[in-house]
């Protein structure tokens, strides 16, 4: 499996494990190759609304075509070179806001 299929996989897999918690914004950070397992670790992030509070000073810039920051989730999505998922981890940085 290629680094570009793999990366296709981790993402097909949050989107799946998350369905129902109405995940945005869900982008690639890092790609790293273990060489011990020839698979893949991916870090994945995305928003999901409960990260991020709502105040009423983001609603009134929103309404004005503003855009809030919004807080982002970190995984890393282990996947193996047959294409199975082995695992998703949190990363400790999953407080970071970008």
């Amino acid at each position: 499996m290629d680094m570009k299929e793999a990366i296709a996989k981790a993402k097909t897999y949050v989107l799946d494990v998350y369905a129902d918690e109405g995940v945005t914004n869900l982008g690639l950070e890092e790609v790293e190759r273990e060489p011990s397992t020839g698979g893949w670790a991916i870090t994945l992030a995305f928003s999901r609304p409960w990260n991020t509070p709502r105040t009423r000073a983001q609603e009134v810039l929103e309404s004005l075509g503003g855009v809030s920051s919004l807080k982002r989730s970190y995984k890393v999505v282990t996947v193996a070179d047959d294409g199975s998922v082995l695992s998703m981890k949190r990363r400790a940085s999953a407080d970071v806001v970008e």
